[in-house]
């Protein structure tokens, strides 16, 4: 059970930054895995890991981000962000943001907001501008020490990974 839980939490993605990524597309989940409907991006991440994925897509558990994550900027044209919202919406909403800057992300961002805004921000700082998607799947609250998500927001999951694959398909590199 241990193991089972351990290899759960881990995922299988593991991206070599020495390889060519002028030509792919990064889908980078975020989240906390521990709290419920907030592990949204993560959760999708490892439903994906599951699939088969076009060639030109890579994608990430970005954990709770922060600045560790700054080194895939550099490497990747387009970035899709996936993140849980409280944002008022019903449950399991999908938005769609093109964001330029730090504060065209919500408000309302989960609850590691301020460190993946303050990662924008230090991006744009850096003059790294990749073409920078988010994709968010609103939820209502933080459940501490829970791993599965609401039925609202797993229904989500299928909506959320089409329109992953639509919006990598719409912006990468040809």
């Amino acid at each position: 059970m241990a193991y089972d839980l351990a290899k759960s939490l881990i995922g299988k993605s593991v991206i070599n930054l020495d390889e060519d990524k002028s030509k792919k597309v990064l889908i980078l989940g975020v989240g906390n895995y521990l709290m419920g409907d907030e592990g949204v991006g993560v959760h999708i991440i490892y439903e994906m890991e599951e699939i088969k994925l076009p060639d030109y897509v890579d994608v990430l558990d970005g954990g709770t981000g922060g600045f560790f994550l700054m080194n895939y900027f550099d490497k990747y044209p387009v970035v899709i962000f996936l993140d849980a919202t409280m944002d008022g919406k019903p449950a399991g909403s999908i938005s769609v943001i093109r964001p330029k800057f730090a504060a065209d992300f919500p408000s309302a961002l989960s609850v590691h907001d301020v460190g993946l805004k303050d990662m924008i921000e230090a991006i744009y700082l850096q003059d790294l501008r990749p073409d920078i998607h988010l994709i968010t799947i609103s939820i209502e609250d933080l459940v501490p020490m829970k791993m599965e998500l609401s039925e609202q927001v797993e229904k989500a999951v299928p909506k959320a990974i089409k329109i992953l694959l639509e919006t990598a398909e719409k912006y990468r590199v040809k």
